[in-house]
């Protein structure tokens, strides 16, 4: 390739960096899964001629989708011998994504778990035509099945999706209220006021990877959920110290002992209580919560 064409596919590249992250993240739930995606699909873009490409877009979509197709295979494998819950790899992201309504959704834990339910077709299917609008054909050929088939395929996820997903729609200002009061009661020990917050029905799911001590189940019911994370911090003689952020679109909490990062907690919330708590503690997936990862949608 000569130095005028390997400039071009650079900065065409480049463009679409954050959009090939986003879409192997979204598919893999893995930040470092997501990165060789790109580095693959880098790879691949470098011999390709330009001008035989006729929609560069499409054509990145597609090498990325493949590769996180197969690593999604490699994944699963990898989940199978997870020790407790495997929950996804958060992101600290900026705070207008949580402006993008859909993508902020589609980033979300809880739609992350839900996701993971799907089989890798369907999921690639669903992820790229619901959140980054991909067209039935685009899709058709990245996944290597033909379009009307694609259609049965993404109707079928998303009548999936829908099933297991919350339907309450919640803001990110509700969602950051009921953990403002969630953080302050847990700051002062006020054991009621932890109970008011939480859904009678509240999940926890805590991810340790046999690194860091976590639950090897999900705990559920607020009594239950209390009780773990008070006897947590009952037991640390550390200084405990906790800061809002946002991670995958939505508000989240960071806690640091001593100073140094333990772990992050994201939040669904429903009905004005929290339905669901997701707290990471396992070190290998804490590489991206202390400076902002970039995504993008288009």
């Amino acid at each position: 390739m000569t130095d005028g064409r390997q400039d071009a596919a650079v900065a065409v590249f480049a463009a679409h960096r954050n959009l090939l992250f986003t879409v192997a993240y979204e598919m893999l739930g893995s930040a470092a899964d997501a990165e060789d995606v790109v580095q693959e699909t880098w790879i691949r873009w470098a011999s390709v001629d330009l001008d035989a490409v006729r929609e560069h877009r499409a054509y990145l979509v597609q090498i990325a989708t493949r590769q996180s197709l197969d690593r999604l295979r490699v994944l699963g494998r990898r989940k199978e011998t997870y020790v407790g819950p495997w929950l996804p790899e958060p992101l600290l992201t900026a705070p207008d994504v949580t402006e993008d309504i859909e993508l902020a959704d589609s980033l979300s834990t809880a739609m992350l778990l839900v996701l993971e339910t799907l089989t890798p077709t369907e999921r690639a299917v669903f992820v790229l035509r619901e959140v980054f609008d991909v067209s039935y054909d685009e899709i058709a050929a990245a996944v290597d099945k033909t379009p009307a088939t694609v259609r049965q395929i993404a109707r079928r996820a998303r009548q999936h999706v829908d099933a297991r997903r919350s339907r309450a729609v919640v803001s990110a200002t509700q969602t950051r209220a009921v953990m403002d009061s969630f953080q302050r009661a847990l700051e002062t020990g006020d054991l009621q006021g932890m109970l008011d917050v939480l859904a009678p029905d509240v999940v926890l799911m805590s991810d340790g990877g046999g690194i860091k001590q976590a639950a090897l189940r999900p705990i559920v019911g607020a009594d239950s959920v209390v009780r773990f994370i008070l006897g947590g911090t009952g037991k640390t003689e550390a200084a405990v110290t906790i800061d809002p952020i946002v991670l995958n679109g939505g508000p989240a909490l960071r806690f640091r002992l001593d100073g140094v990062l333990d772990g992050v907690m994201a939040f669904q919330v429903e009905n004005d209580r929290i339905a669901g708590l997701y707290f990471v503690r396992n070190p290998e997936k804490l590489t991206r919560v202390e400076s902002e990862t970039p995504l993008a949608a288009r």
